[in-house]
């Protein structure tokens, strides 16, 4: 068998498929070992393939060590968006679509931006693409794209290990925001350290975001958002800021993080059972296409993390419309006979019922 790719007009052979026996999480897992050599050079690193060789180490789990400073502040963030609720009633329409739209485009500086385009190379962005992703990556506010990659590339390499910074084998509560909320495991930060980022210290755009993230940070969350529709169509200040920053805000973190969460608990494996990532609509409704998740560990480097194209997946149209545009292209494609191949043999067998 050859595992290929299909490009913007084509279909490229990467390298050959055979099977082994692996683990992950507590599942046996029949894993697809391509020639990393020919990836690698399609996209310029492999470090989002699961490494088979990790061991987690013997002993004692290190004490939890609390960060208060989140704890407080992600607190404070819920009561917020609890308090927002009760404004909706009172806002404006403009108010409500301008919240909307910052959701949109805060999760799109996510979802094509830091996830697809900068975390996997799934496909190719011009500079004026790549500085509006790194603009609404900013508005969303979940670590500059350095980070989030690195962090991204590590739960790939090492998922469900102790090396996962959001390793779901600990619950659903620490995969979905409690992982923020207490120091990182010491594997995470050794495996994180020996990653190749190579490819992102290149990157101007995201080198000149991490410089300076946090000023951008208070522009583009948290300034921008509330004074628009103060400005504009002089809605209330309180209600500026609760509903399209607050609000919006902690809206965007928790379909984030039920990617980490839910989408590795709830749901059904229709192309490998023997890990935990699940196939999960709801999630990908709300993640602008994120929830396909047992797809996306199976094959990573799909810039549609779904073979459904647009199905509840707002971020494949949207790239599709930038290629469209002339300001994406090279979009990286599993072809449907390698997906089926991958089913049969590996899958639960959920794809016979629709």
């Amino acid at each position: 068998l050859f595992k290929e790719f299909s490009s913007t007009s084509s279909t490229t052979a990467v390298g050959t498929v055979t099977s082994r026996v692996t683990r992950n999480g507590n599942g046996v897992m029949e894993k697809d070992l391509l020639n990393h050599e020919d990836l690698a050079g399609d996209r310029g690193m492999i470090d989002d393939i699961f490494d088979e060789t990790y061991r987690e180490k013997e002993g004692p789990k290190p004490p939890l060590r609390y960060v208060w400073r989140n704890i407080i502040l992600m607190s404070l963030l819920h009561l917020g968006a609890l308090f927002a609720l009760t404004l909706i009633p009172s806002a404006k329409i403009q108010t409500l679509a301008w919240a909307l739209l910052c959701f949109v485009v805060s999760a799109l500086g996510i979802t094509a931006g830091s996830h697809r385009l900068w975390s996997h190379r799934s496909y190719k962005a011009t500079l004026p693409l790549r500085i509006f992703l790194t603009i609404a990556n900013s508005m969303a506010f979940q670590n500059d794209i350095y980070e989030w990659v690195r962090d991204h590339r590590v739960h790939h390499k090492f998922s469900e290990t102790d090396a996962d910074p959001h390793n779901a084998m600990r619950g659903f509560f620490f995969s979905h925001i409690g992982w923020l909320l207490v120091r990182k495991h010491p594997d995470v930060i050794e495996k994180g350290q020996k990653l190749d980022l190579s490819d992102i210290k290149a990157d101007k755009v995201v080198m000149f975001q991490r410089r300076y993230y946090k000023p951008s940070v208070v522009l583009l969350c948290f300034t921008l958002p509330a004074v628009v529709p103060w400005y504009y169509w002089d809605e209330s200040i309180v209600i500026s800021f609760f509903i399209p920053v607050i609000l919006r805000y902690a809206v965007g973190l928790n379909a984030t993080w039920l990617v980490n969460s839910a989408a590795h608990m709830f749901g059904n494996r229709p192309y490998d059972q023997n890990i935990n990532p699940r196939e999960n609509p709801l999630v990908s409704l709300g993640a602008l296409g994120e929830g396909f998740h047992n797809y996306h560990h199976t094959f990573p480097y799909d810039y549609s993390t779904s073979e459904f194209g647009w199905r509840f997946n707002l971020t494949t149209a949207f790239i599709d419309l930038m290629c469209l545009l002339g300001l994406a292209s090279d979009r990286k494609k599993v072809s449907k006979e390698v997906i089926l191949a991958r089913k049969m043999r590996t899958g639960d067998g959920s794809h016979k019922s629709g």
